[in-house]
């Protein structure tokens, strides 16, 4: 079995020092809020908190890329509950089937 060395990356400097880091040691879920520190120029720091607004929905990186906007999304969920309500209930049950024989013993 061979082994490969993983090339050094030249770019970062030496006084870098990552062999601690902890990831996503600062993460925090956006809907429990998150508070800005301002510092303004005569020294003072105003400390703000925001929280999402009742009923304010994030989305996904990907699906934000296809959704510029809050009326393009409402026109895409009407739609699709649009089609929800023509749907027969039946179609959302699903059956159990038999497994079918592939192959036949010998």
């Amino acid at each position: 079995m061979k082994t490969t060395k993983k090339k050094k990356n030249d770019d970062m400097r030496v006084e870098y020092d990552f062999s601690k880091a902890e990831r996503g040691k600062f993460y925090r879920p956006l809907d429990k809020g998150y508070t800005v520190h301002v510092t303004k120029k005569d020294g003072t720091v105003e400390v703000n908190h925001y929280i999402l607004a009742e009923g304010t929905i994030l989305l996904a990186p990907d699906v934000l890329e296809y959704f510029p906007d809050s009326e393009s999304v409402n026109e895409a969920l009407r739609s699709l509950i649009h089609l929800m309500g023509k749907m027969p209930a039946k179609k959302y049950r699903q059956r159990k089937t038999m497994a079918l024989q592939v192959a036949e013993k010998q």
